[in-house]
C-alpha cells in the first residue's frame, strides 16, 4: 500500500483541517474510552458525521480505544466500539489486551491496531500481537531505524510510525508518574505531563525529563524503505492550525518538496526548543528541550496564515465521467469514484435551432465541480450531432451524481452480545512472592513461594536461591542477547520467568519457562488477567477494582518503591554526565526520585516513598502479595517480612499508592 498520512483529530475543526490539507486517514476518540479524554472528541452522532465527511473524501477513520479498561467499563467499551462500527469506523487503536480479545471475538471483521501503549518493543512481541488478531501496530517512538527493520522482518502486520509531534520521556505504557503524583493516569487518558516541570539532576531546577518534539519528516524515504505504511502525526490536543501545518509538511516531504522554510514554520506553530530525531538515528545527545517564551511568540506570527490552508474544500477525489447524449434518448451522466459507479438520467435532448452543443463546450460544463472534493481525471462524451441540452440540466446531473457518490452504503449493523462473567470468590490467606534487585538482600530463611532476580545476575545467585528470572521491562535491540541468556539459564535449572511485556512473556514460554505476568503488562481487568499466568494486577487499579477481578491466582504489589518511568534516554547522563551521577532527580518541591540504569539499555525512575500494605492485608482479596525490593539490604528485608507477618504499621513515611484514591 502507498504511504498513509495519519492526522490527529481532537475536534471537528482539526479533522477538517487534516482532511483538507491531504491526510489519508484520521484518528479520533469518542467521549469516554480514549487516551486524550481532555480533547473535544466525538459523540455518537458527531462520529457518524465525521465518518461520512471523511469517507466522501476517501479518508479513513480510526477510533482510539487506547486506555486501560476496568471490569465496570468493559461493556461500555464494547458498546462504544459497536456504535463506532455502525457509524462506519475503519478500525480501532487499542491498548488493553483483554478488550482487544473481546473485540476480536465479538466483531471478527474489525481491524485492530495495537497502540504504542501496548509497550511492545521486540520482534517476539510484535509476533504475539499478530497472533492476538491485530492487523497493524504502532511502533514505539523510542525505536531506531535498524530496530524498525528488525520488526518488519518479524511480522506481516502493517506498521505505523509517529513522524511528528510530542515525545514522552517514558516508554509508552510504562509511565506511572502522573498517576502516582497527581492521580491522573496516562494509561487512562488523562496524563497531566508532570515531566514537563523541573526535575533536576543537580538541583538547578532544570527540566531534565522534558524532551524536544519529534520530527522525522526528513527521513520519510528511509521510513518507507523500512516497510512502514502509515505516517502518524501526534497532536489530538493541538489546534487545527497545527494539524494543517503538520499534514501539509508531511505531504511535501513525501513529494520531496520539504524545504528549510517549511521546517521553520512547523517549529513556529509548536515546538519545544526545536525538533529531535535522536531515537530514530540513535544519536540521543541533544534530545531535551522545553516550551520557551520564544516558542510561544513564534506561534502567534504563523497561526493566522496557517488557518488559510484549510479555508476551502480541497479536490481530493479523482472522478471519471461518462456522458451520453443521443437523439430521442434521455441523457445520462455516469460517474466513477470512491470505488463505485453511479448514474443520473435527464430528459431527451432537443434539436438545436442555432448553435448545437459540442464535445468541447460539454466538457467545460461537466468539469465544473466547484467547491467539492472531486476533480475530473477523465471525461468521455458520446454526442449526436445537432442537439442541445439546457446548462441547468447538465449542472443538475452533475450535482445528482455527486450526491449519489456521497451516499454511504447501508452495511449490516453489528450487535454485541458481550457480558463479563465473574465468580465472586474470597481468596484464601495470600502467600508471598518477591523480586530482588540485589540477590545479596535475600534472607537465608524467608516466606516467599517464588523469588525472582534480574536476568543479569550471576549464575550462582539463581542456583543458590532457587530463583526465577525477572526479564527486562523493555527489549530494545536486546532480544538476541536475552535469548542466549535464557537458553543458558534454562540449562542451569532456572524454571520460572517474571515478564513485564508481551515479547518477554512469549519468549519465556518459547524457551520452556513457566511465565508469570508482571505489573508492566498493565493488567487492569478480568479479561486481561485471564490471558496471563498468576498475573500481578496494575498498581493503578484501586483495591476495590483489584479485589473484584476474577482470575486464577492473581496478585498485587504490597510492598516496594514503585518505578514511575522507564526511559531510553538517561536524564542524569544528559545533564551532568555519568561521571557526575548522583543517582537521583530532585523536583521543584525538593522530593528526590532515585534513578537506576541497567545492563539492558533502559533507565528506571522511582517514587520517593515506598508502597506499604502490611497493616491492610485483611482488605486485600488476592491469592498472593508481591514484594518489590529495590535497594533494601538483607536486614531491612527481614524487618519488612516481619512487619507483614505481624501486620505492623510503619513508623516512617510511606504511601498506599493508588489502591484507595485511584486515578481519573
Amino acid at each position: 500500500m502507498s504511504m498513509e498520512i495519519l492526522a490527529p483529530a481532537g475536534s471537528t475543526d482539526a479533522l477538517i483541517a487534516g482532511v483538507r490539507c491531504g491526510a489519508n486517514a484520521v484518528y479520533l476518540g469518542m467521549k469516554n474510552i480514549n487516551a486524550r479524554r481532555n480533547a473535544a472528541n466525538f459523540g455518537t452522532e458527531e462520529l457518524a458525521s465525521a465518518v461520512k465527511y471523511c469517507h466522501e473524501r476517501n479518508v479513513k477513520v480510526y477510533v482510539t480505544l487506547n486506555i486501560l479498561v476496568s471490569d465496570e467499563e468493559l461493556e461500555t467499551a464494547v458498546h462504544t466500539a459497536e456504535e463506532a462500527i455502525n457509524a462506519g469506523a475503519d478500525g480501532f487503536i487499542v491498548q488493553d489486551l483483554g478488550l482487544a480479545k473481546i473485540l476480536h471475538e465479538q466483531f471478527p471483521k474489525v481491524r485492530l491496531h495495537a497502540s504504542t501503549q501496548c509497550s511492545v518493543n521486540s520482534p517476539e512481541g510484535f509476533k504475539a500481537l499478530e497472533e492476538a488478531g491485530f492487523v497493524r501496530a504502532v511502533i514505539p517512538r523510542e525505536m531506531s531505524l535498524e530496530e524498525i527493520k528488525e520488526i518488519r522482518k518479524a511480522t506481516d502486520m502493517e506498521l505505523e510510525l509517529f513522524v511528528h509531534g510530542a515525545l514522552c520521556m517514558s516508554v509508552s505504557g510504562q509511565c506511572y508518574m502522573s498517576a502516582m503524583l497527581g492521580g491522573r493516569s496516562g494509561n487512562r487518558g488523562l496524563c497531566a505531563q508532570p515531566c514537563r516541570l523541573p526535575f533536576s539532576a543537580d538541583e538547578s531546577k532544570s527540566c531534565d525529563l522534558s524532551l524536544k518534539d519529534l520530527s522525522l519528516l526528513s527521513h520519510l524515504k528511509e521510513i518507507e524503505e523500512a516497510g512502514v505504511c502509515s505516517l502518524k502525526i501526534e497532536g489530538r490536543m493541538k489546534r487545527p492550525e497545527y494539524v494543517a501545518s503538520a499534514v501539509t509538511s508531511c505531504k511535501k516531504a513525501l513529494l520531496g518538496e520539504y524545504l528549510p522554510n517549511d521546517e521553520t514554520v512547523l517549529k513556529s506553530v509548536f515546538s519545544r526548543s526545536g525538533f529531535t530525531d535522536g531515537y530514530f538515528t540513535g544519536k540521543r545527545q541533544d534530545m531535551f528541550g522545553y516550551r520557551q517564551k520564544e516558542d510561544v511568540i513564534a506561534a502567534k506570527d504563523v497561526l493566522k496564515e496557517l488557518s488559510h490552508l484549510y479555508d476551502n474544500e480541497t479536490p481530493l477525489v479523482p472522478i471519471k465521467l461518462d456522458f451520453i447524449c443521443r437523439e430521442n434518448e434521455p441523457i445520462k451522466l455516469s460517474a466513477t469514484a470512491l470505488g463505485k459507479t453511479v448514474t443520473a438520467t435527464g430528459s431527451v435532448p432537443e434539436k438545436a435551432i442555432n448553435k448545437p452543443m459540442t464535445e468541447e463546450s460539454l466538457g467545460i460544463r461537466l468539469k465544473k465541480f466547484g467547491n467539492t472534493q472531486y476533480y475530473p481525471t477523465e471525461v468521455n462524451i458520446t454526442l449526436d450531432d445537432g442537439l442541445i441540452v439546457k446548462a441547468s440540466e447538465i449542472n443538475g446531473l452533475r450535482r445528482e451524481v455527486t450526491e449519489l457518490l456521497n451516499e454511504q452504503s447501508n452495511e449490516e449493523k453489528v450487535h454485541s452480545t458481550y457480558h463479563l462473567e465473574k465468580d465472586k470468590r474470597k481468596a484464601d490467606a495470600p502467600y508471598y512472592t518477591a523480586r530482588f534487585a540485589d540477590p545479596e538482600a535475600i534472607p537465608d530463611r524467608h516466606p516467599f513461594k517464588r523469588i525472582f532476580i534480574p536476568v543479569w545476575c550471576k549464575d550462582e545467585d539463581f542456583v543458590d536461591n532457587r530463583a526465577g528470572v525477572e526479564l527486562p521491562r523493555a527489549l530494545f535491540s536486546c532480544e538476541d542477547k536475552l535469548t542466549k541468556r535464557l537458553e543458558h539459564l534454562k540449562k542451569i535449572g532456572v524454571k520460572k520467568a517474571l515478564c513485564s511485556n508481551l515479547g518477554a512473556y512469549r519468549l519465556a514460554e518459547k524457551y520452556g519457562f513457566e511465565a508469570y505476568g508482571d505489573f508492566g503488562l498493565n493488567i487492569f481487568n478480568s479479561e486481561t488477567a485471564r490471558l496471563f499466568n498468576s498475573p500481578i494486577i496494575s498498581f493503578e487499579a484501586t483495591l476495590e477494582q483489584i479485589n473484584s477481578i476474577d482470575a486464577k491466582d492473581k496478585g498485587i504489589i504490597a510492598y516496594g518503591t514503585l518505578p514511575l518511568m522507564l526511559t531510553r534516554n538517561c536524564p542524569i547522563k544528559n545533564h551532568i554526565g555519568c561521571q557526575n551521577c548522583t543517582g537521583r532527580l530532585t523536583d521543584r518541591k525538593g522530593f528526590e526520585f532515585k534513578v537506576k540504569c541497567s545492563p539492558y539499555p533502559c533507565v528506571e525512575i522511582f517514587n520517593p516513598l515506598p508502597l506499604y500494605m502490611a497493616d491492610r492485608q485483611r482488605e486485600i482479596n488476592c491469592d498472593f502479595l508481591h514484594f518489590y525490593f529495590t535497594d533494601e539490604n538483607k536486614k531491612q528485608v527481614e524487618e519488612i517480612i516481619s512487619n507483614f507477618e505481624n501486620g505492623t504499621k510503619l513508623d516512617k513515611k510511606y504511601t498506599r499508592g493508588l489502591y484507595y484514591r485511584g486515578v481519573e
